[in-house]
């Protein structure tokens, strides 16, 4: 490609690439369907892109480095505490279930999409993965209730780190025996025990040469991402010079590690790899699905629809339902788990540089191998789409979790905060209330609300929360600072628009810039202190409802010019709260919640 041709072409890739994952966080889609639609269309469609032409002998090398921090954000992701309850189903899922997954997906390939022995088992193999950068997605759209929401995730990174494993033993030994016999699978096993021990010393070592200059403070705080992000590179490029295909396991042990230390704090590091995670995801899917030959899709055949077909109704359901037997999880749990298995980059990646490598080798009798990339690509975009747009209905229906979440979450256990959650029970809304003093959370669950004693703040604190059915976020605590972090750390959970915090009580006062804070609560001069003060003066949060002969106006006239409306609760249950940049409107038939003296009628 002429060098004047390689800036627009990398600029179009980012460009399109975080516009896809925009519109689909606008129209509610698996961004990585729209992804794959943007690299097919861009490539072999328009031809605006060729990332062959565009990175040369580059392209792999950067797709397996750009694979390689997206596992070690992944592991940064696994608390080894939630393994206490869902520790043995995440081990059989992730051993049973693997095994089971691989088998049948190999005969699904051999007898219906017509795939050689070999190449059926090296795909089974790569099938094994679930696809982290879309079950995590999914499960933060979804926010299933219990058990699941954990033991998907868990199955999802450390499932990856298995299937690529699986996927190099398979490869050696067809490298080493074209019949794939035990000629080749004896030197493929020892292999794959060293790859093994590599992986490990790598990523325990990684995390240990990362976290000992940072405890004691040897590197700069806006140096600890970058630094964090060239050793991640650095010991998978090392772990695999020193055993092939060991840099994966390593990054992800290295995360791991990191992630369930005590003694060097990682939220930053944590909040910048999701970041580049979520650039490299957009990239990396539009360059590998621009690589992918439009008529290579359309001559599939319709062996490979049902080899697909097979994977969602045969494969899943029967490798879940082996693998949880017994276990603690419920039938619906069971069944939800079983309707949640997209794939992702992993195999998008391993099934591209796999098929590159064989087609290289000329392995005799191996006939199919370019089918190996645009099978893997067409169950990619099948199961994200089947998945990505069934995982929310299927959650409502097994229970699991609400339409649109519309509970609260009230950070403090203040008077107010315990006044309003009694509001808002009362209107058949779920609320939580988390607050680190210990005998305002006992006086709370006393007078019958849920309520955790626990620091908001922390970066395991959505994990050790209920938070099913919790849609927003209400900051009341007398710190501002504290308001302004608990909406900042909730904001990707909940989303800008749905966190809020209390206003300051000196409006003159210095305050956090917009964008380091959540939405103003209430209105002017709603400050803690004042609410506080009207509540020990005898005023009541009250719940009224209005209809169209007694709406807000009529509110007001009856109790006072003081009264002040702070939520409503409309026919279909949706809450809004009345901020400054958005006031309650004029409506019937909502509840509303506002806090007030005695009426007219009543005095």
């Amino acid at each position: 490609m002429p060098p004047e041709s390689l800036l627009p072409s990398l600029a179009l890739i980012a460009v399109l690439g975080v516009t896809a994952q925009w519109v689909a966080w606008r129209l509610n889609l698996p961004s990585i369907l729209l992804l794959l639609l943007t690299g097919i269309t861009v490539g072999p469609l328009l031809g605006w892109v060729d990332p062959d032409a565009l990175l040369g002998e580059l392209l792999f090398p950067v797709v397996s480095l750009s694979v390689a921090v997206i596992l070690f954000e992944g592991g940064l992701t696994l608390d080894l505490a939630e393994l206490r309850s869902i520790g043995p189903t995440v081990l059989r899922l992730c051993t049973v279930g693997v095994v089971c997954t691989w088998f049948l997906t190999a005969l699904a390939a051999h007898f219906l999409a017509g795939m050689v022995w070999p190449l059926a088992i090296l795909l089974g193999a790569i099938l094994t993965v679930t696809g982290p950068t879309v079950v995590g997605p999914l499960l933060r759209q979804v926010r299933p209730r219990g058990a699941v929401g954990p033991v998907s995730t868990w199955e999802g990174i450390v499932a990856d780190v298995l299937g690529a494993t699986l996927a190099v033993l398979v490869f050696h030994s067809i490298l080493v025996e074209s019949d794939f016999s035990a000629q080749g699978l004896g030197p493929a096993l020892k292999g794959l025990s060293v790859t093994l021990g590599t992986g490990l010393l790598a990523g325990l070592g990684g995390a240990t040469l990362l976290g000992w200059p940072l405890r004691r403070h040897w590197v700069p705080d806006h140096l600890h991402s970058p630094v964090a992000l060239v050793l991640v590179l650095g010991i998978y490029a090392m772990s695999d010079a020193l055993s092939p295909e060991s840099g994966l396991l390593a990054v992800t042990l290295m995360g791991v590690a990191l992630r369930n230390q005590r003694r060097t704090p990682v939220g930053h590091i944590i909040e910048f790899k999701e970041n580049v995670r979520t650039l490299l995801i957009s990239v990396l899917f539009i360059i590998l699905a621009a690589r992918i030959e439009s008529d290579e899709i359309l001559t599939l055949g319709p062996g490979a629809w049902l080899f697909v077909a097979a994977l969602i109704l045969i494969v899943r359901p029967a490798a879940v339902a082996l693998s949880t037997f017994g276990s603690s999880l419920s039938h619906r749990e069971r069944i939800f788990v079983a309707g949640m298995a997209p794939r992702g980059i992993v195999a998008a990646a391993v099934s591209a540089l796999f098929g590159e490598e064989l087609l290289r080798a000329q392995v005799p009798g191996l006939e199919g191998i370019e089918q190996l990339a645009p099978l893997t690509f067409l169950v990619i975009v099948v199961t994200v789409v089947v998945y990505g747009l069934g995982a929310r209905p299927l959650a409502r229906a097994l229970n699991l979790a609400e339409a649109a979440p519309q509970g609260v979450l009230i950070v403090g256990a203040n008077p107010l905060a315990k006044a309003l959650a009694h509001a808002l029970k009362r209107v058949d809304l779920m609320v939580v209330l988390v607050d680190s003093n210990h005998a305002a959370v006992v006086d709370a669950n006393l007078e019958g609300l849920t309520a955790r004693c626990a620091n908001a703040l922390t970066e395991d604190s959505p994990e050790q929360l209920p938070l099913g059915g919790i849609g927003h976020l209400v900051a009341l605590t007398p710190n501002d600072e504290v308001n302004s972090l608990a909406c900042l750390h909730y904001r990707e959970i909940f989303g800008r628009a749905r966190c809020f915090q209390i206003a300051l009580p000196d409006p003159t006062e210095p305050r956090s810039p917009g964008d380091l804070r959540g939405r103003d609560l209430f209105g002017k001069g709603a400050s803690l202190p004042e609410l506080l003060a009207r509540l020990e003066r005898g005023d009541e949060i009250r719940v009224t409802p209005l209809t169209d002969t007694f709406g807000l106006e009529a509110w007001h006239e009856e109790y006072g010019p003081h009264a002040l409306p702070l939520f409503s609760v409309d026919s279909g249950g949706f809450l809004r709260a009345n901020s400054p940049d958005r006031p309650l409107e004029q409506g019937s038939d909502v509840q509303l919640i506002g806090l007030a003296g005695p009426g007219r009628s009543e005095d």
